[in-house]
Formats: C-alpha cells, structure tokens, sequence
C-alpha cells in the first residue's frame, strides 16, 4: 500500500510529519510513504540511510494554514498538498494525507479527485471514543451551512465508514458488542423526541429514514449529545458548524481532566505511590481516550482516500492517521459509498 503524506502542511510541520512517517515506515514494510515536500527540509530531519519504504518526493511551494482554498487551487498547484493529491489521483498511491489547511486539502481532492456521485457534499468523518464501539460524528466542519439532503448524505457516508474503523485501537476488538450489527445512525438534537430541534434537524429525518435501506444502516432517529461518549449509536449526523463545536469541546475537555487527573495524582508522596500502582491502568484509559491514537478524519464523498489530520497533530497522531488511511483502503469505503449513493434509474 502507498500513501503519499503532504510534508509540509500543519503547525509542526515538517518536523512532526517526517517523524510520524519515520515511524510509520519503519513499522510496516508492507506501507510504502510517499513523503512530499520541501527535500532539502525533510532530508535534514531523516537519517542518512532511509527505510527502503520511505521515498521523498520534492515539492516547491507550501500552502500556508490561513491561505484560502481558492487561492490556494488558483496559485499553489507544485504545492505538497497539491502533490500528494495528484499522486493519488493519478494511482501512485492508495491513499493522501494531509495537517495542513483543511478548506484547501478538500478543495484540492474535490478538484482532483472528483465528487461521488449521487453525493451531493463531501463532508469530514471523525471518530470519538465511546463507553463501547467508536462513534463516528459527521459533518465535523466542512459544510457550516447545510441542507436536509447533505445529511441524509452524511448518514449513508457514516455508515459506510463506520465498520472500517471499529477496530481503530489496538487491543480493544475483543470489546465489540457490536460487531456484525447493523450500522446504527442518529440525528444530532436537543431531545429525543420527534419535535425536538431546530427547522434543519426536523426536516432531515425523512431523507435520511428513506437512506437507510439503501445504506444498509438503521435509522434510529433524534440523539443527544451525551450519547456520543455513551456510544448510543456508531454515527451520529449532524452540520458542519455544531460537529466542528462538538470536537473542539470534547478535545478541551479531555485534555482538562487528562490533566487535572495527572496534577491530583502527582500531588502528594500518598498519591504518587497510589499512580504508580495503578500505572498500568492509567496507561490503558489514556490510549482508549488520547485523540491522537485516533489519528486523521476521513474526508468522505470524493472519489479516493483523503485523510485529513488536526493542525496541531504531532509525530503520533501523523503515525495513527497512516493507520486510519490504511483501514480506509482495505474496506474500500469510497466504493462503498459509491454503490449506497448510486441514483436509482
């Protein structure tokens, strides 16, 4: 499998990037990186002797994080994003990730790759730790302002994303209640009831009860936002606006009580004796909960594997997202996409 990884794109870049694919590389020899960016850069953060499956391709602009995505098609088309698009629009590799500017790494898979069709907007699929099976939230922030149709989109995209990431942490297979169900979706609102919500969360539960069978997915109607970390459902659907707020809340608040947890327990000679006896599971709360182990977000509706990471994202995050890429290949989720979508004649 190739994946071809925009070097230079995000607020640690190219540092983090280059380790994260260092690492990834040296992991699996079955993945092959296609690191693309700045050569000179990257060749002073790697080793002399690079693994066989690392391969620099070199780059001769940067898309900056506050460019828009407009300019950015207009005017950075030898950019790193701009290549490692390309390179997987033109089948050299299987997958393209990116940390960088996420309005311009969509516009340039749009452009590049193409819409689904029947898919009326690509939205970004992200992936939150759960009492049980990961839940996938979407739209996450690339379409603020929707329609009753985008998120019966969503519903269908969701679902099909949903199963490739059940097992996204390692050692946690054996927890999956669910596994071999129904994909379950739900609409994100202030109540369960039918008459809860605002005019666009009423008037999307028609269109995407009718998705459902053509999904595969059970339609399970309104949901609240304490089902997210309650693992209610596999996906929950919502607009742009209210997922990218939903994320950014819940990265805030687990890095809080990550370290509020770590001040208590480090604040006494009592309480450092009682971490350490409960190192090991303090170790496996912190990969079940840590958003880093969840790596990138899927951009879902194009035509290819587009991985999306945080701005911030660092070595680890980077090595997660090649993972989640990886997932996404093998069940070929965008095919999956491509037949629930398909207009009926």
């Amino acid at each position: 499998m190739r994946i071809a990884i925009d070097a230079m794109g995000g607020d640690f870049a190219p540092q983090e990037i280059v380790a994260g694919a260092l690492e990834a590389a040296r992991a699996d020899a079955g993945t092959h990186i296609l690191l693309v960016g700045d050569e000179s850069a990257m060749r002073a953060l790697l080793p002399t002797s690079l693994p066989s499956n690392l391969e620099l391709v070199p780059s001769t602009q940067v898309v900056g994080m506050d460019e828009s995505p407009s300019h950015a098609l207009r005017g950075k088309k030898e950019s790193s994003l701009a290549i490692a698009t390309r390179l997987h629009a033109e089948g050299k590799a299987d997958a393209c990730l990116s940390a960088g500017n996420t309005g311009a790494a969509s516009a340039f898979a749009l452009f590049t790759l193409g819409r689904i069709e029947g898919i009326d907007r690509p939205g970004i699929a992200t992936v939150f730790p759960t009492a049980t099976t990961p839940c996938v939230v979407m739209d996450v922030g690339a379409n603020v302002d929707c329609k009753p149709r985008h998120l019966a989109d969503f519903a269908l995209m969701g679902a099909a994303y949903a199963p490739a990431i059940r097992d996204i942490i390692p050692g946690e297979a054996a927890r999956r209640a669910k596994a071999g169900k129904k994909i379950t979706v739900g609409l994100l609102s202030i109540g369960e009831e039918d008459s809860k919500g605002n005019e666009l969360v009423k008037a999307s539960r028609e269109g995407i009860a009718t998705a459902a069978p053509r999904g595969n997915f059970e339609f399970v109607g309104n949901v609240e936002g304490r089902d997210i970390p309650k693992g209610t459902v596999d996906v929950i659907v919502c607009d742009g606006f209210v997922g990218n707020v939903v994320l950014k809340l819940a990265e805030g608040f687990a890095g809080l009580f990550l370290g509020g947890l770590k001040e208590a327990l480090m604040s006494s000679p009592r309480s450092k004796l009682g971490a350490m006896l409960m190192a090991p599971a303090l170790r496996r709360m912190r990969t079940r909960f840590d958003h880093s182990n969840f790596g990138g977000a899927a951009l879902l509706g194009v035509k290819g594997n587009c991985i999306i990471c945080h701005g911030s994202a660092k070595a680890k995050a980077i090595t997660s997202a090649i993972r989640v890429a990886k997932l996404v290949v093998e069940a070929k989720v965008p095919e999956a996409i491509a037949l629930a979508a398909k207009p009926t004649e």
